[in-house]
């Protein structure tokens, strides 16, 4: 079918082929309905050939865009002197923001850079797992080793309890701000017993095991004195670990007074000062320009991997622009091709 409107005489023609006679007003809407499919046809594939373009550009530009924030670094403004921050936010544990692994790589990298001045830990944490704040400590200790022209101070914010308490016990000064809550140097294990919950209800637990020791601390069975007692020894080495690690780094700065600052209990910020768990009220900008002597601050962050952006930014471009095509109405399955 030509894409053309009929003439007058194909019309004839046609009409004069047919058996049948054609009214002229059906040929009318006949025609009418031909040449709108036409239409259509090059409408949707001009369509195509503008989303797969506006589609190759948007990767084009993704790509230019991702590298040169590559280009810009912080390894890049390295030679400039500066404070390395290093945010430690949120639950301490691997699989989260603030995992061992992440943090010894920004650490590295801020030490290694050369214009860094000393480093900051800007710390906004509840705490988390031991071994990962435990996996930090030694990193900073060894880096300090390294590096000993760069100094390392703690800024705890709103919080820097527990594990982050931990990793701060490392710097050489560690900061707060009045209200900020510091401490929780302790160890806690929790969980729940459904035993006679279950023997109300009827229920009957059935498990087997190979090692009597196994099913410890099973949730739906009976609370056992001796695993009790067993997680109670692992629990206190893991105090006293704790313990130690505030010990080396704090010193003689800690004052306990009549106080236990290792019973897990948490304090503000004047408090911490008056017990020696910081040294001075102060916020991070004031470190960074009188502690460390640079006040040009940036922040060493593990960057997410160049083509994990691009895919999630063109896949949220494309889940667009297919919407949007779809409420105007634009697809049909002539446009779509494998």
């Amino acid at each position: 079918m030509s894409e053309e409107s009929w003439t007058e005489e194909s019309r004839e023609a046609l009409m004069k082929s047919q058996k049948i006679p054609i009214d002229k007003e059906l040929w009318s809407v006949l025609e009418r309905t031909l040449n709108h499919a036409s239409v259509e046809q090059r409408r949707s594939r001009r369509w195509g050939i503008f989303f797969k373009t506006v589609t190759l550009g948007y990767v084009i530009g993704l790509t230019l865009l991702f590298t040169s924030k590559t280009d810009f670094s912080t390894q890049n403004l390295a030679p400039f002197a500066h404070t390395a921050v290093i945010p430690i936010e949120g639950v301490i544990a691997a699989g989260e923001a603030a995992n061992a692994y992440d943090l010894q790589r920004n650490l590295e990298d801020a030490f290694e850079a050369p214009g860094s001045r000393g480093i900051l830990l800007e710390i906004n944490s509840p705490g988390g797992s031991p071994v990962q704040a435990e996996y930090v400590y030694q990193a900073l200790l060894d880096l300090k080793a390294s590096y000993p022209n760069k100094p390392v101070h703690a800024v705890i914010g709103d919080i820097g309890a527990s594990g982050a308490y931990y990793i701060a016990a490392a710097a050489d000064t560690i900061h707060a701000s009045p209200a900020s809550i510091v401490g929780s140097i302790g160890v806690v294990s929790s969980g729940f017993g459904f035993s006679d919950l279950m023997e109300k209800m009827g229920v009957e637990r059935r498990m087997i095991i190979a090692g009597k020791n196994k099913a410890m601390l099973d949730p739906f069975s009976p609370e056992s004195l001796a695993d009790r007692a067993h997680m109670q020894t692992l629990i206190d080495a893991t105090h006293r670990q704790f313990i130690e690690r505030v010990n080396e780094g704090r010193g003689d700065r800690l004052n306990q007074g009549d106080d236990d600052l290792f019973d897990g209990r948490v304090w503000n910020g004047e408090q911490a000062l008056e017990f020696g768990l910081v040294d001075s009220l102060a916020g991070p900008l004031e470190v960074a320009r009188e502690w460390i002597g640079a006040e040009r601050r940036i922040y060493y962050t593990t960057e997410e991997p160049l083509v994990n952006q691009i895919s999630r930014e063109l896949g949220f471009g494309v889940g667009t622009a297919f919407s949007w095509i779809g409420r105007q109405g634009i697809w049909n399955s002539s446009s779509l091709s494998h």
